[in-house]
């Protein structure tokens, strides 16, 4: 006999991550009510993952459920603040006990490492669909935005970017050279993902504006860009490309996949240049890895060299409705 929604959400997801003391009222009831502390301000976000779109079909059901949510704890993480509370709606062909064990798992693990009550949402049949909807707290006036920057201020991308994308290319047999290790590596950062929320917070009050990098490096340096009313001048000579990516992808190949790819869910920041030795002290790039890559500046040209040649073939990043 397959399982009702309400066994359903009973068996699987009634205690679904982090157990919170300002969850006044959680899963089970027609909404959720939570305690918002004094001098704190109410962060949200949503994103919606589709089968065949956003993840290859058939993928495992604990990396399905670790992405949902770790997409939206990278947007918490641009913003500098803290995650607290998430709310879930499942779509799904059928409810398959096994299928969901894993899901929630994968979920549950990620929630919880990182504080987070699951509090409620919904289930329905249907194509494979993953929306969540994530809350956190920042203090009242302290968090980042995309458009804070200005022109001068130092341009800064985290992590190794491109790694994810050739994971996906790897996993849809569109890429095949490299070592074992290096190409589990790389489809292990498409599969599971780690939102830089450390980082992002300790970037709150030294960086101007900050950007998760989840549609291509180039694409969202340049949503920053524009909504701070800037350009840009970035030398993707001094993209952060790792040696599993060189190796499985060769140099140019591995430099299109960091500009163009998606799904990396590291940081873009911008930093004024005053702020920099602070920046350096307070996030050290040996704990915290980041590079600098350009700078922004005045007009709203964005320009992407390597030494001294305009590099022209950069395509733009990831966009549902683009032709």
């Amino acid at each position: 006999m397959s399982l009702g929604e309400f066994e359903l959400i009973e068996r699987f997801f009634r205690q679904l991550g982090a157990r919170r003391a300002d969850v006044v009222l959680g899963v089970g009831d027609d909404a959720a009510v939570v305690a918002i502390p004094p001098g704190k301000s109410l962060v949200a976000a949503v994103d919606t993952l589709v089968e065949g779109i956003h993840f290859p079909r058939n993928s495992l059901p604990r990396s399905i459920g670790h992405r949902a949510l770790a997409v939206n704890l990278s947007d918490i993480a641009a913003m500098g603040a803290k995650p607290t509370w998430a709310l879930l709606a499942l779509t799904m062909p059928t409810a398959d006990e096994s299928w969901l064990a894993e899901f929630a798992a994968g979920l549950g693990d990620l929630a919880r490492r990182h504080d987070v009550a699951v509090i409620g949402g919904d289930t329905t049949s249907g194509p494979l669909t993953v929306s969540v909807t994530i809350l956190g707290l920042a203090d009242n006036g302290a968090y980042l935005a995309r458009s804070g920057g200005a022109p001068g201020d130092r341009v800064f991308v985290s992590g190794a970017v491109g790694e994810a994308a050739a994971g996906l290319a790897i996993l849809e047999s569109r890429l095949s050279g490299g070592s074992a290790a290096a190409r589990e590596l790389l489809q292990r950062r498409f599969l599971y993902p780690e939102p830089q929320l450390e980082l992002g917070a300790r970037l709150n009050g030294i960086a101007s504006a900050a950007i998760d990098i989840s549609d291509g490096t180039a694409g969202d340096i340049e949503k920053l860009a524009r909504a701070s009313g800037c350009g840009a001048r970035i030398d993707v000579t001094r993209l952060p490309l790792s040696q599993p990516l060189l190796e499985c992808a060769g140099p140019e190949a591995a430099r299109d996949f960091a500009l163009s790819g998606g799904d990396d869910y590291e940081l873009c920041f911008t930093v004024p240049q005053e702020r920099v030795p602070q920046l350096s002290a307070r996030v050290p790039a040996d704990r915290w890895p980041y590079r600098e890559v350009g700078v922004l500046t005045a007009g709203g040209e964005l320009e992407f060299f390597a030494g001294q040649t305009i590099v022209q073939a950069v395509r733009p990043g990831y966009d549902h409705f683009g032709h």
